[in-house]
């Protein structure tokens, strides 16, 4: 009964984490949708980002995995400062004033660009679940699969609706990875 209720535990806890880190290609996407996009550049980027929201915490779990080992038990207090760290960031990030200068959405260099900078905090959040014994398979494709489809959403919605959104989806994917990082710290 107990190892049913962790794995569901478990289950719960990186569904979350995917929504939250999903949250950076939602609200950067509603910019670029506000911007005017086709509803194949919406298909071309949501599938580079879900694929880089796989590669970047699969590579950042293996590395945390070799962390582990060399931390041993320091890892949980590391995972949990990398969390907050992170999270605090991403909170920071979503009122900083000023205007960043755009790439073409629709070039190979701005897909990449946007995949990469909406899936890198999904490398520091796979560095942190590879020093716990995080389920693989899942994990990476939980990442992937709302990474994407939050992409998605927020290209489309971003057609529809106003630029203020943005920040406060970003600020509260910050807010649930700061609260997970406090978790795994106390």
């Amino acid at each position: 009964m107990w190892d049913v209720s962790a794995h569901v535990g478990q289950l719960v806890t990186i569904l979350i984490m995917a929504v939250a880190l999903g949250l950076d290609a939602f609200s950067l996407g509603i910019g670029i949708g506000m911007k005017g996009i086709r509803l194949r550049d919406v298909l071309k980027i949501s599938t580079v980002t879900a694929l880089f929201h796989v590669i970047m915490p699969l590579a950042g779990m293996y590395m945390g995995k070799y962390v582990s080992s060399l931390l041993g038990n320091i890892t949980n207090y590391a995972a949990g400062g990398l969390l907050v760290l992170l999270g605090a960031h991403m909170i920071l990030n979503a009122f900083r004033e000023g205007e960043t200068k755009l790439v073409d959405h629709r070039s190979l260099l701005g897909i990449l660009l946007f995949s990469l900078s909406v899936s890198v905090d999904s490398f520091s959040v796979g560095v942190s679940l590879g020093m716990f014994s995080s389920d693989l398979v899942l994990t990476i494709l939980a990442f992937g699969f709302c990474g994407g489809l939050m992409s998605i959403m927020g290209l489309l919605l971003g057609r529809r609706v106003s630029q203020n959104l943005g920040d406060y989806g970003e600020a509260v994917g910050g807010a649930i990875l700061l609260a997970f990082g406090l978790l795994f710290i106390f």
